[in-house]
């Protein structure tokens, strides 16, 4: 066998098992554990906007940390820290490979494919290390973590520059992820014709509802972004709790956070979708 066709017969090898039933089903229950922390962030806001929140924080930190004080609550974190390890494998043969559908190809795709890799990494470290005893992985605070990357970046030469551009970016995915979720993208991804009309329009709900929600925490927090950058001001940066604590000094009142934090329930529920329907 020469070596050309060796090589092709390894690749073959490989887009065989990113494409076997073990990634297949790490990508469905990486959807179910991403939908258990955006139902429980959600939650947790929703407490905020109706009772202060007691302390507790409306973010990925604080749904782990909650989590933790329930009974058998390590044993869950360790579920769902293995859950998001198959949802990175997945991103990883979707950056190598390609990804379902006519346009999974393209290289814009493998390279979302790529930067999402990296991010389930992060989180599903954060989420092990937690189960494994590190309290201060995963359940730290958003916002100081937010404030710290921001006072560092501005440190740097053309720093202001940096964090502004980093902040549009982030504002800019806030306003793709609600966009898309308006034009409902997400049904090419689904196996619409699976599911009944009833399903189907708990789907949209959810769809529409949850990614707009999502998208509008996002475009906010670029926002604050943007503003420490202009200010110079490292505290000017939000995380995703006091980003979401900042609905509630609208001319609303907590009413706004109220409907966000609805949809951030949705979206945890629209990712439960996901774990059914998704085409992987």
């Amino acid at each position: 066998m020469n070596t050309r066709s060796a090589a092709a017969q390894g690749r073959g090898q490989a887009q065989r098992a990113a494409n076997s039933t073990a990634v297949e089903v790490g990508a469905r229950a990486g959807f179910g554990a991403r939908g258990v922390i955006y139902v429980l962030v959600g939650a947790l806001a929703l407490q905020i906007a109706l009772s202060g929140g007691g302390g507790k924080q409306a973010d990925r930190g604080g749904a782990i940390a909650e989590i933790a004080e329930k009974p058998f609550g390590k044993i869950v974190l360790w579920l769902l820290g293995i859950a998001l390890v198959g949802m990175a494998l997945w991103r990883l043969s979707e950056a190598l490979f390609g990804s379902a559908g006519p346009d999974g190809d393209k290289p814009t795709k493998r390279a979302m494919a790529g930067g999402r890799f990296v991010f389930y990494c992060f989180v599903a470290y954060s989420v092990l290390s937690f189960a494994a005893g590190d309290s201060d992985s995963g359940s730290g605070s958003s916002d100081e973590r937010s404030q710290d990357v921001t006072a560092m970046a501005l440190g740097w030469p053309g720093g202001q520059w940096i964090v502004a551009i980093g902040g549009a970016g982030v504002a800019g995915a806030g306003i793709w992820i609600a966009v898309r979720a308006i034009m409902r993208k997400y049904h090419k991804h689904l196996k619409m014709a699976e599911m009944s009309k009833k399903v189907r329009r708990a789907v949209d709900f959810t769809g529409v509802f949850g990614g707009s929600a999502r998208g509008a925490v996002f475009a906010t927090a670029g926002g604050f972004a943007i503003a420490a950058a202009i200010s110079h001001d490292p505290d000017q940066t939000k995380g995703m709790d006091d980003t979401l604590r900042s609905f509630t000094d609208t001319p609303v009142g907590p009413w706004l956070l109220v409907i966000i934090a609805l949809g951030l329930v949705a979206f945890g529920v629209f990712s439960w979708f996901n774990a059914r329907y998704r085409k992987v």
